[in-house]
Protein backbone atom coordinates (compact mmCIF):
# COMPACT_ATOMS: atom_id res chain seq x y z
CA UNK A 1 0.00 0.00 0.00
CA UNK A 2 1.44 3.36 -1.03
CA UNK A 3 1.20 5.98 1.69
CA UNK A 4 -0.14 9.39 0.65
CA UNK A 5 2.28 11.51 2.69
CA UNK A 6 5.23 9.76 1.04
CA UNK A 7 3.67 10.25 -2.37
CA UNK A 8 3.50 13.94 -1.57
CA UNK A 9 7.24 13.97 -0.91
CA UNK A 10 7.82 12.42 -4.33
CA UNK A 11 5.56 14.98 -5.99
CA UNK A 12 7.32 17.80 -4.12
CA UNK A 13 10.73 16.50 -5.21
CA UNK A 14 9.55 16.45 -8.81
CA UNK A 15 8.33 20.06 -8.54
CA UNK A 16 11.06 21.59 -6.35
CA UNK A 17 14.07 19.74 -7.74
CA UNK A 18 16.13 19.02 -4.62
CA UNK A 19 15.69 17.15 -1.35
CA UNK A 20 16.89 20.26 0.50
CA UNK A 21 14.12 22.35 -1.09
CA UNK A 22 11.49 19.75 -0.18
CA UNK A 23 12.78 19.62 3.40
CA UNK A 24 12.72 23.42 3.69
CA UNK A 25 9.20 23.70 2.27
CA UNK A 26 7.71 20.97 4.46
CA UNK A 27 9.79 21.73 7.58
CA UNK A 28 11.50 18.32 7.58
CA UNK A 29 15.18 17.53 7.79
CA UNK A 30 16.80 16.42 4.52
CA UNK A 31 17.63 13.06 6.09
CA UNK A 32 13.98 12.54 7.05
CA UNK A 33 12.89 13.28 3.49
CA UNK A 34 15.46 10.82 2.14
CA UNK A 35 14.34 8.13 4.59
CA UNK A 36 10.68 8.54 3.67
CA UNK A 37 11.47 8.40 -0.04
CA UNK A 38 13.51 5.24 0.53
CA UNK A 39 10.51 3.70 2.28
CA UNK A 40 8.31 4.70 -0.67
CA UNK A 41 10.70 2.90 -3.03
CA UNK A 42 10.39 -0.26 -0.93
CA UNK A 43 6.59 0.05 -0.99
CA UNK A 44 6.57 0.57 -4.77
CA UNK A 45 9.07 -2.22 -5.43
CA UNK A 46 10.93 -0.19 -8.08
CA UNK A 47 13.67 2.44 -8.08
CA UNK A 48 12.07 5.90 -8.04
CA UNK A 49 15.09 8.18 -7.58
CA UNK A 50 18.61 8.14 -8.99
CA UNK A 51 21.67 10.30 -8.54
CA UNK A 52 22.28 13.10 -11.05
CA UNK A 53 25.51 14.99 -10.47
CA UNK A 54 25.42 16.29 -6.90
CA UNK A 55 21.66 15.94 -6.69
CA UNK A 56 18.96 13.44 -7.55
CA UNK A 57 16.26 13.05 -10.16
CA UNK A 58 13.21 10.87 -10.66
CA UNK A 59 13.54 7.71 -12.72
CA UNK A 60 10.95 6.90 -15.37
CA UNK A 61 8.87 4.88 -12.85
CA UNK A 62 9.31 7.76 -10.43
CA UNK A 63 7.88 10.20 -12.97
CA UNK A 64 4.90 7.91 -13.58
CA UNK A 65 4.22 7.66 -9.85
CA UNK A 66 4.66 11.41 -9.36
CA UNK A 67 1.95 12.03 -11.95
CA UNK A 68 -0.42 9.71 -10.12
CA UNK A 69 0.58 11.31 -6.80
CA UNK A 70 -0.38 14.73 -8.14
CA UNK A 71 -3.84 13.48 -9.13
CA UNK A 72 -4.33 11.73 -5.79
CA UNK A 73 -3.25 14.79 -3.80
CA UNK A 74 -5.61 17.04 -5.74
CA UNK A 75 -8.45 14.62 -5.12
CA UNK A 76 -7.58 14.53 -1.42
CA UNK A 77 -7.52 18.32 -1.26
CA UNK A 78 -10.94 18.41 -2.91
CA UNK A 79 -12.29 15.91 -0.39
CA UNK A 80 -10.91 17.98 2.49
CA UNK A 81 -12.51 21.12 1.05
CA UNK A 82 -15.87 19.36 0.67
CA UNK A 83 -15.70 18.17 4.28
CA UNK A 84 -14.90 21.68 5.46
CA UNK A 85 -17.78 23.04 3.41
CA UNK A 86 -20.14 20.46 4.92
CA UNK A 87 -19.05 21.49 8.40
CA UNK A 88 -19.42 25.17 7.35
CA UNK A 89 -16.63 26.17 9.72
CA UNK A 90 -14.21 29.00 8.96
CA UNK A 91 -11.05 27.83 10.70
CA UNK A 92 -7.50 26.72 10.04
CA UNK A 93 -4.85 28.76 8.25
CA UNK A 94 -5.21 31.31 5.46
CA UNK A 95 -1.94 32.25 3.73
CA UNK A 96 -2.23 35.36 1.54
CA UNK A 97 0.47 36.58 -0.87
CA UNK A 98 0.21 40.08 -2.33
CA UNK A 99 2.38 42.64 -4.05
CA UNK A 100 3.18 45.71 -1.97
CA UNK A 101 0.32 48.12 -2.71
CA UNK A 102 -2.25 45.30 -2.66
CA UNK A 103 -0.84 44.15 0.68
CA UNK A 104 -1.43 47.61 2.15
CA UNK A 105 -4.81 48.35 0.57
CA UNK A 106 -6.45 44.91 0.28
CA UNK A 107 -4.75 42.17 2.27
CA UNK A 108 -4.08 44.01 5.54
CA UNK A 109 -7.64 45.42 5.85
CA UNK A 110 -9.03 41.98 4.93
CA UNK A 111 -7.00 40.34 7.68
CA UNK A 112 -8.20 42.93 10.17
CA UNK A 113 -11.79 42.25 9.13
CA UNK A 114 -11.37 38.49 9.43
CA UNK A 115 -9.92 38.86 12.92
CA UNK A 116 -13.39 40.03 13.94
CA UNK A 117 -15.60 37.94 11.66
CA UNK A 118 -13.61 34.67 11.61
CA UNK A 119 -11.49 34.61 14.79
CA UNK A 120 -10.62 30.90 14.38
CA UNK A 121 -8.93 31.55 11.02
CA UNK A 122 -5.20 32.17 11.39
CA UNK A 123 -4.24 34.62 8.62
CA UNK A 124 -0.66 34.93 7.40
CA UNK A 125 0.61 37.57 4.94
CA UNK A 126 3.54 37.24 2.53
CA UNK A 127 4.64 40.12 0.34
CA UNK A 128 5.44 38.60 -3.06
CA UNK A 129 5.12 39.32 -6.76
CA UNK A 130 3.10 36.93 -8.96
CA UNK A 131 6.31 35.51 -10.46
CA UNK A 132 7.07 33.77 -7.16
CA UNK A 133 3.63 33.64 -5.54
CA UNK A 134 1.77 31.70 -8.26
CA UNK A 135 4.16 28.71 -8.33
CA UNK A 136 4.03 28.64 -4.52
CA UNK A 137 0.23 28.62 -4.66
CA UNK A 138 0.24 25.73 -7.13
CA UNK A 139 2.50 23.76 -4.78
CA UNK A 140 0.24 24.37 -1.80
CA UNK A 141 2.52 26.82 0.03
CA UNK A 142 -0.13 29.57 -0.15
CA UNK A 143 -3.93 29.71 -0.13
CA UNK A 144 -4.64 32.87 -2.14
CA UNK A 145 -2.55 35.20 -4.29
CA UNK A 146 -3.37 38.82 -5.06
CA UNK A 147 -1.52 39.60 -8.26
CA UNK A 148 -1.51 42.07 -11.11
CA UNK A 149 -1.44 41.51 -14.84
CA UNK A 150 -0.39 44.29 -17.21
CA UNK A 151 -1.69 44.81 -20.72
CA UNK A 152 0.13 42.52 -23.16
CA UNK A 153 1.77 40.61 -20.28
CA UNK A 154 -0.70 37.91 -19.17
CA UNK A 155 0.36 35.36 -16.58
CA UNK A 156 0.02 31.73 -17.69
CA UNK A 157 -1.89 29.81 -15.03
CA UNK A 158 -1.79 26.10 -14.28
CA UNK A 159 -5.04 24.28 -15.03
CA UNK A 160 -5.75 23.71 -11.34
CA UNK A 161 -5.65 27.43 -10.45
CA UNK A 162 -8.71 29.70 -10.67
CA UNK A 163 -8.49 33.46 -11.26
CA UNK A 164 -10.99 36.07 -9.98
CA UNK A 165 -10.66 39.61 -11.41
CA UNK A 166 -10.85 42.23 -8.66
CA UNK A 167 -10.07 45.64 -10.13
CA UNK A 168 -9.41 47.31 -13.48
CA UNK A 169 -6.57 49.76 -12.88
CA UNK A 170 -5.63 52.42 -15.48
CA UNK A 171 -1.99 53.43 -15.85
CA UNK A 172 -1.17 57.08 -15.16
CA UNK A 173 1.67 59.40 -16.20
CA UNK A 174 2.92 60.74 -12.87
CA UNK A 175 4.46 64.20 -12.59
CA UNK A 176 2.88 65.87 -15.60
CA UNK A 177 -0.32 66.41 -17.54
CA UNK A 178 1.64 67.22 -20.71
CA UNK A 179 1.40 64.91 -23.73
CA UNK A 180 3.73 61.96 -23.41
CA UNK A 181 5.74 62.70 -26.62
CA UNK A 182 6.88 66.03 -25.13
CA UNK A 183 8.76 64.24 -22.33
CA UNK A 184 11.28 62.40 -24.51
CA UNK A 185 14.31 64.25 -23.08
CA UNK A 186 13.31 63.97 -19.41
CA UNK A 187 14.53 61.70 -16.62
CA UNK A 188 12.37 58.71 -15.73
CA UNK A 189 11.96 56.47 -12.71
CA UNK A 190 11.01 52.79 -12.87
CA UNK A 191 11.81 49.42 -11.36
CA UNK A 192 14.86 47.24 -11.77
CA UNK A 193 15.53 45.74 -15.24
CA UNK A 194 13.73 42.44 -14.59
CA UNK A 195 10.51 44.01 -13.25
CA UNK A 196 7.25 44.10 -15.22
CA UNK A 197 6.87 47.76 -14.19
CA UNK A 198 10.06 48.65 -16.09
CA UNK A 199 8.88 46.78 -19.17
CA UNK A 200 5.60 48.71 -19.05
CA UNK A 201 7.34 52.08 -18.80
CA UNK A 202 9.51 51.26 -21.78
CA UNK A 203 6.66 49.87 -23.87
CA UNK A 204 4.30 52.78 -23.28
CA UNK A 205 6.99 55.39 -23.94
CA UNK A 206 7.93 53.64 -27.18
CA UNK A 207 4.39 52.97 -28.43
CA UNK A 208 2.65 56.16 -27.34
CA UNK A 209 5.51 58.64 -26.94
CA UNK A 210 7.80 57.56 -29.75
CA UNK A 211 10.95 57.50 -27.59
CA UNK A 212 13.12 55.27 -25.41
CA UNK A 213 12.84 56.54 -21.82
CA UNK A 214 15.98 57.68 -20.00
CA UNK A 215 15.51 55.61 -16.82
CA UNK A 216 17.90 57.22 -14.36
CA UNK A 217 16.29 56.06 -11.11
CA UNK A 218 15.36 52.47 -10.19
CA UNK A 219 13.59 51.03 -7.17
CA UNK A 220 11.43 48.09 -6.14
CA UNK A 221 9.22 50.58 -4.29
CA UNK A 222 6.73 52.77 -6.18
CA UNK A 223 6.88 55.27 -3.30
CA UNK A 224 10.45 56.16 -4.32
CA UNK A 225 9.28 56.94 -7.86
CA UNK A 226 6.40 58.99 -6.46
CA UNK A 227 8.82 60.99 -4.30
CA UNK A 228 11.08 61.65 -7.29
CA UNK A 229 8.10 62.82 -9.34
CA UNK A 230 6.83 65.04 -6.50
CA UNK A 231 10.27 66.67 -6.26
CA UNK A 232 10.36 67.30 -10.02
CA UNK A 233 13.33 64.96 -10.47
CA UNK A 234 11.71 62.37 -12.73
CA UNK A 235 8.53 61.20 -14.40
CA UNK A 236 7.10 57.73 -14.05
CA UNK A 237 4.15 55.56 -15.05
CA UNK A 238 2.15 53.90 -12.28
CA UNK A 239 -1.29 52.34 -11.88
CA UNK A 240 -3.93 54.63 -10.41
CA UNK A 241 -4.44 52.24 -7.46
CA UNK A 242 -1.06 53.16 -5.93
CA UNK A 243 -1.37 56.95 -6.27
CA UNK A 244 -2.06 58.99 -3.12
CA UNK A 245 -4.82 61.65 -3.32
CA UNK A 246 -3.70 64.87 -5.00
CA UNK A 247 -0.98 63.28 -7.14
CA UNK A 248 -0.31 65.20 -10.36
CA UNK A 249 -1.08 62.59 -13.01
CA UNK A 250 -2.80 62.02 -16.34
CA UNK A 251 -4.01 58.81 -18.02
CA UNK A 252 -2.14 56.95 -20.75
CA UNK A 253 -3.60 54.23 -23.00
CA UNK A 254 -2.71 51.25 -20.85
CA UNK A 255 -3.98 49.43 -17.78
CA UNK A 256 -3.54 46.40 -15.56
CA UNK A 257 -5.95 44.05 -13.84
CA UNK A 258 -5.65 43.13 -10.17
CA UNK A 259 -6.89 39.63 -9.48
CA UNK A 260 -7.06 36.93 -6.83
CA UNK A 261 -6.03 33.35 -7.58
CA UNK A 262 -6.84 30.20 -5.59
CA UNK A 263 -6.52 26.47 -6.20
CA UNK A 264 -9.58 25.08 -7.95
CA UNK A 265 -9.87 22.37 -5.30
CA UNK A 266 -10.40 25.10 -2.66
CA UNK A 267 -13.33 26.86 -4.34
CA UNK A 268 -15.83 25.49 -1.79
CA UNK A 269 -13.53 25.63 1.24
CA UNK A 270 -15.07 28.04 3.80
CA UNK A 271 -11.73 29.55 4.80
CA UNK A 272 -10.79 30.31 1.18
CA UNK A 273 -14.24 31.74 0.44
CA UNK A 274 -13.93 33.93 3.54
CA UNK A 275 -10.51 35.19 2.44
CA UNK A 276 -11.79 36.05 -1.02
CA UNK A 277 -14.91 37.77 0.32
CA UNK A 278 -12.91 39.86 2.80
CA UNK A 279 -10.51 40.97 0.07
CA UNK A 280 -13.40 41.96 -2.19
CA UNK A 281 -14.88 43.99 0.67
CA UNK A 282 -11.81 46.25 0.53
CA UNK A 283 -12.18 47.20 -3.13
CA UNK A 284 -12.91 50.87 -3.82
CA UNK A 285 -16.50 51.68 -4.73
CA UNK A 286 -17.06 52.01 -8.45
Amino acid sequence: MLELRRLRLLRELHERGTIAAVADALQFTPSAVSQQLAMLEREAGVKLIEKAGRGVRLTDPGLVLAEHADALLRRTALAEADLAAAANEIAGRGRIAAFQSAAFKLALPAIAQLRETAPRLRCELFEAEPETALPALALGDLDIVIGDEWDNQPWPLADHLTRYPLLYDPVMLVGSVAPLPTLADQAWAAGHPNMAWTDVVRRICREHGGFEPDIRHRSNDANVALALAAAGLAFTLLPQFVLPPGTLASPVPSSRTIYAVIRATDEQRPSTRALLAAIRDQLPAT
